[in-house]
């Protein structure tokens, strides 16, 4: 029976709270910054709680 082998990249990228949410940073804060209002900026820093869409495929990816 071969191993399981969570995706190290997802783990790198989202945190689980100890009620089972995923967090993760939002989009859109990576280049291109100086476009970007500084209000804008801000308001994408920090970490949000992920779709259920998105959940259901980052659990698939980490095996919970």
């Amino acid at each position: 029976m071969p191993k399981f082998k969570p995706h190290s990249g997802m783990k790198k990228r989202v945190k689980i709270t100890g009620r089972g949410k995923i967090l993760s940073e939002p989009a859109g804060k990576r280049h291109l910054l100086e476009v970007k209002s500084s209000k804008r900026t801000r308001r994408l820093s920090g970490k949000v709680e992920l779709s259920p869409a998105e959940t259901r495929r980052v659990k698939k990816l980490l095996g919970l």
